[in-house]
């Protein structure tokens, strides 16, 4: 029969991670810590590695050598070139000299912005960064280089995959089985997160929804999840919403468990499961890749302790390690408006100990913490890493996904607020600096990007992997091309999220985006190109790579209306009866009809009226008769949208 590596690990009193290293030193092959051994080989190691043995082994590695410190700076800019030559230790007229050949013609008094600070710091061998500000500065006090006290902190685990596959009846039953009916109290608090209890440790679970709430939180810089549990069900395998959570969850690297549930239904099918997600570079251990797959049954409540055990073994491969002395740090999960405790937030802790009475800056808000309870309802005095607890004391109501951490008192939490909200205005005044087509070989130059991650949805399958296929290949030694998710259908607002999280540019071919979707991009300036033609589409990505992208064609949705009902006026022709339901109509504009969000149009209008005058434009709200030029097939129910279309130079 033989064993696994992790429960003869377990036997040795080592943990898998120690038990495969030392395997490879003796020339024994093995993939992880789910490979098997035979009989033999087992009896061979406890011989050779008895536990005094390897605690001296494991004792004995060397430590790694700390790197070589940088030669690094911290500056605030702008600052004059009298003040940057003090800084650089070199005369006023080195500088001056030095930038000029930089091209960049300044005086003694001159400002000069952090980008050409940092070109002359490397010239001279510096590697400059800006100032930390006062937020920075306090967060930099909760970060691991300080901690004195590091030991092993439960993992946090989300569920993710296709509705109707089960996670919330697997989340169920793991609760009901291994929380309420063993805690007392019993009354369950819905906080957004939940802390199970197993003979071998904890295991914190979120029950956020899915692959959005995961991605919203890596686009506002937050990855509170170590490990992803993929739910597929035997019977239906993977399915489209199951291939956006595999690409969300690798576009974040996380690590990712299967549990494949339904196994109690009559077509289920283990075997045709294993052989869809090794499709989607998922291959399973029993097939010779790394992927740990369970079988499992929320219905019957089988499979359920093996699912922990392997979460558990996950976990110890990726050490999670906080230390519970420093100050807490953490992030939010849900929040609400509480009636008789006012603003109130779930968190996650991530590091450190959070108590009673300690006052934390939270987003945009802070306050003193005056009450605390765990999922359970329970009042709680202190909550250590991966604990989710629910908060009160707060001045108002956070985000999700907003960091919160403590500080020293109130007047400083107040004051790093006020920092926290004038620099949020300023940054609203100007444009986000996203990954576009335009800047690709201009960020490539300056060494920002090495890496084009796309986002690809196409009207079929044949063209999905033809356009993912020839991508691809554009990859040079300086920029690789990287599909991190494509499918068939709409640009919705999930794939808006994970260009904004993954810092992609998104490809349509053949299809159209939603208008939640069109409304999230132009929020967060995300690059959206839609093609007609793939040869264009990869001669578009060839040339931004080379820095010979031609300007390009913004689009701007200037109004959106619905047909009520179809007119025909004698010698005119139909007519479509509209109310403009968002924006305005203008006259000017280009303008495409759509229907089932298939696009039937795109030409000009050929007359706009209200009532029975031309206008040049018509307002939100308003019903107004519109007729395009050489189309007349409206339908009731058909939408129309206005666009402003602007040509945009490249800019090197």
């Amino acid at each position: 029969m033989g064993i696994r590596v992790h429960e003869l690990a377990k036997e040795l009193g080592i943990t898998s991670k120690e038990l495969v290293q030392e395997l490879l030193k003796l020339k024994v092959t093995v993939k992880g810590h789910m490979s098997s051994l035979d009989n033999d080989t087992a009896e061979l190691i406890r011989h050779e590695l008895k536990p005094a043995a390897v605690s001296a082994a494991v004792a004995s590695r060397p430590e790694p050598a700390p790197a070589a410190a940088a030669n690094k700076m911290r500056l605030k800019a702008p600052i004059t070139v009298k003040e940057l030559a003090g800084k650089l230790n070199l005369s006023v007229l080195e500088l001056i000299t030095l930038l000029m050949k930089s091209k960049v013609m300044a005086s003694i008094n001159q400002s000069l912005d952090m980008q050409i600070v940092q070109q002359v710091g490397a010239q001279l061998g510096y590697e400059i960064e800006p100032e930390l500000t006062a937020e920075e500065k306090l967060l930099s006090k909760h970060g691991d280089e300080h901690s004195q006290n590091l030991v092993h902190r439960p993992p946090v685990v989300t569920f993710m995959g296709h509705v109707d596959h089960g996670k919330t009846s697997l989340l169920d039953v793991i609760r009901k089985t291994n929380v309420v009916a063993k805690e007392s109290g019993g009354i369950t608090q819905h906080i957004g997160a939940y802390v199970v209890k197993t003979p071998r440790g904890q295991i914190t679970f979120f029950d956020t929804p899915g692959h959005e709430a995961f991605t919203q939180m890596r686009a506002r810089g937050v990855t509170a999840t170590d490990i992803v549990i993929l739910v597929v069900a035997a019977d239906d395998g993977i399915m489209p919403q199951t291939i956006e959570a595999i690409h969300h969850a690798q576009a974040g690297n996380v690590p990712i468990v299967v549990a494949i549930n339904k196994m109690d239904v009559p077509g289920a099918n283990l075997d045709r499961v294993k052989r869809q997600l090794s499709e989607h570079n998922l291959m399973c251990e029993d097939w010779g890749g790394k992927v740990i797959a369970v079988p499992v049954s929320a219905k019957k409540e089988t499979g359920i302790d093996q699912l922990l055990e392997m979460i558990l073994l996950e976990s110890e491969l990726l050490e999670l390690k906080a230390d519970p002395d420093m100050p807490a740090r953490g992030v939010v999960i849900e929040s609400k408006l509480s009636p008789g405790r006012g603003p109130t937030a779930a968190v996650l802790i991530q590091n450190g100990t959070l108590r009673i009475g300690d006052v934390v800056v939270c987003g945009l808000t802070n306050g003193r913490i005056r009450g605390m309870q765990n999922d359970l309802g329970q009042r709680q005095t202190e909550a250590g890493p991966s604990i989710p607890v629910e908060i009160s004391g707060l001045d108002n109501v956070p985000q999700v996904g907003d960091t919160f951490y403590v500080v020293e008192d109130e007047r400083q939490a107040r004051e790093v607020c006020a920092a926290k909200s004038d620099a949020l205005r300023l940054e609203r005044l100007v444009p986000a600096q996203r990954m576009s087509l335009e800047h690709l070989f201009e960020q490539a130059k300056e060494g920002k990007v090495k890496e084009l991650n796309i986002i690809l949805k196409a009207d079929v399958q044949g063209s999905l992997e033809a356009l993912a296929g020839s991508l691809q290949k554009l990859a040079t030694k300086d920029i690789q091309v990287k599909v991190i998710h494509s499918q068939v259908g709409t640009i919705n607002e999930s794939d808006v999220m994970l260009a904004t999280a993954s810092d992609a540019v998104i490809i349509g071919f053949h299809v159209t985006i939603d208008g939640a979707a069109r409304e999230a991009a132009d929020l967060r300036a995300i690059d959206i190109r839609l093609y007609r033609i793939i040869y264009e589409a990869i001669n578009d990505v060839r040339m931004s790579m080379e820095g010979l992208l031609e300007p390009r064609l913004k689009e701007t949705l200037i109004g959106r209306a619905k047909v009520l009902q179809v007119f025909k006026i004698s010698n005119f022709g139909k007519i479509a009866g509209c109310e403009v339901v968002k924006g305005k109509m203008l006259r000017s504009g280009v303008v495409r009809l759509f229907r089932n969000d298939e696009r039937l149009y795109e030409g000009r209008f050929e007359s706009l009226k209200r009532f029975k005058d031309d206008v040049k434009d018509v307002s939100e709200g308003m019903e107004c008769g519109i007729a395009l030029d050489k189309f007349s097939e409206y339908e009731p129910e058909d939408i129309i949208e206005c666009y402003h279309i602007e040509k945009i130079a490249r800019k090197l």
